[in-house]
């Protein structure tokens, strides 16, 4: 490939289109791709309308007015792939693909070589452009590796799955009712999702026993459902998007004995889930 038949219209209208993408996508890639957590993973996943595994073809470095915006550390490349496989991609992709990708530099502040590299693209396709590739940000160009495309693949599979759970967009009406006994209650937390589905956080308290919480995906509580495990999409759904703490009008209508009880066992949902771990905003 001669790098002078890169400088032409089509890769500064790609360039452009890729600029807009990273203004608005501007967080810094994981130190090590490897080790990418499942937040951010998923966050790329559902950012894009195609994943795919590419093996590095070409590249060309770009420069002046072609490298606007480049983030120190970082080089701006025109690169040329050919797919080694589509993960997701509803209209499918060309055995060749292109893309600008924002790269860091080496350790030794060299520019790093991507020549038969085999990377995992999670993009959008440029429209009118067949077979170019808009990354969903600086962070969508990742290493292959068999983890990576596993967990991937796992990710995508159980959102498009029949049971896969709604997104949650916040908090809506929780209620807690005390037991017959001290130290014995339950407290009903209802969900906000996009789609309007019933989502519910249910904890129930017993004295002598730790309190057990679980999750409802439907009007009917399933007392035997367990808590969502780490790394999950259920678990991804509740841990990245639920509040700090309930929202006031939550339990605006409870005694106030009752709206403390259900911010402590909110609190003990928040703490069974953890971190959501994600490193940048979300996608």
């Amino acid at each position: 490939m001669k790098p002078a038949t890169k400088t032409g219209p089509a890769l500064v209208l790609a360039t452009l289109f890729f600029a807009s993408a990273a203004s608005s996508q501007s967080y810094t890639p994981p130190a090590s791709a490897p080790m990418i957590g499942y937040a951010d993973l998923a966050d790329l996943a559902f950012a894009g309308q195609v994943a795919v595994i590419v093996t590095v073809r070409d590249t060309v470095h770009l420069k002046d007015a072609d490298a606007a915006g480049v983030a120190p550390g970082f080089a701006r490349f025109y690169i040329e792939g050919d797919v080694n496989a589509l993960i997701a991609g509803p209209g499918g992709v060309p055995a060749s693909v292109s893309w600008i990708a924002d790269v860091p530099m080496t350790s030794a502040n060299r520019l790093p070589k991507l020549k038969k590299a085999k990377l995992i693209l999670l993009a959008r396709p440029v429209p009118q452009k067949p077979g170019m590739l808009q990354l969903v940000s600086n962070a969508a160009q990742l290493a292959w590796t068999p983890d990576i495309e596993q967990r991937l693949r796992a990710i995508l599979t159980q959102a498009n799955g029949p049971s896969a759970p709604p997104v949650v967009t916040g908090v809506g009406h929780a209620f807690h009712v005390a037991g017959s006994i001290p130290g014995e209650g339950e407290t009903q937390i209802f969900l906000k999702t996009a789609d309007n589905r019933p989502v519910s956080l249910n904890i129930q308290r017993h004295p002598g026993e730790d309190p057990r919480w679980t999750v409802s995906l439907g009007e009917i509580v399933d007392d035997a459902a367990a808590a969502p495990q780490k790394d999950t999409l259920l678990w991804y759904r509740l841990a990245c998007a639920l509040p700090a703490q309930l929202p006031a009008d939550a339990v605006a209508d409870q005694a106030p004995d009752d709206a403390q009880a259900a911010q402590a066992d909110y609190k003990l949902v928040l703490d069974g889930l953890g971190a959501c771990g994600r490193t940048g905003p979300a996608s």
